[in-house]
């Protein structure tokens, strides 16, 4: 068994983490996050049993909008939240590409709410535009999910390592 130790790539450094911690945006974003998510859902199931049953259109329009004014809030506060721990409105390393999806995501729900407002398109077009936006949205979210557990993955696989270190090479480690 080797005891060579192990070289992790963290989403935060140390700095990140504890402004990431100490900061009011952070608990902004994980109750927008589920308040979205759930959102997305009723807005979901309106507009599927519209397209399906032709029932409910001017309700199912609206929860597109709501969706998506929802949408820009957890995206404006996300940047501030970015902001605080990378330095960074947008792009920050740790999540330049889910950054970059979002911005797909942000176009066809902004197409949506351009479509809804002018009736440039039928009002199954715009259903249909819906459905688009939150495919994006979809991929999305799970982009997130994907790099939050990866990153708690490798803080327990941290916390592990530096657990199984002998005391007297972490104080050797600290005093060099």
């Amino acid at each position: 068994m080797s005891t060579a130790p192990h070289t992790y790539h963290t989403l935060y450094t140390p700095e990140q983490k504890a402004r990431r911690d100490a900061s009011g945006w952070t608990l902004v974003q994980g109750v927008l996050a589920p308040v979205q998510f759930l959102v997305f859902l009723i807005s979901l199931w309106l507009v599927i049993r519209c397209l399906i049953t032709g029932e409910g259109e001017s309700i199912a329009l609206g929860s597109v909008v709501v969706k998506t004014l929802v949408l820009y809030t957890i995206m404006v506060t996300g940047c501030i939240w970015e902001k605080v721990v990378f330095d960074k409105y947008l792009f920050a390393d740790a999540f330049f590409w889910e950054d970059v999806f979002s911005m797909l995501v942000l176009a066809l729900h902004t197409a949506y709410l351009v479509a809804w407002w002018t009736g440039s398109l039928t009002a199954e077009e715009q259903l249909w535009l819906a459905v688009a936006a939150y495919v994006t949205y979809c991929i999305n979210a799970g982009q997130f999910v994907w790099k939050l557990r990866a990153a708690r993955l490798q803080a327990a696989a941290m916390a592990k390592d530096s657990a199984h270190v002998p005391a007297n090479l972490l104080q050797q480690g600290e005093a060099a």
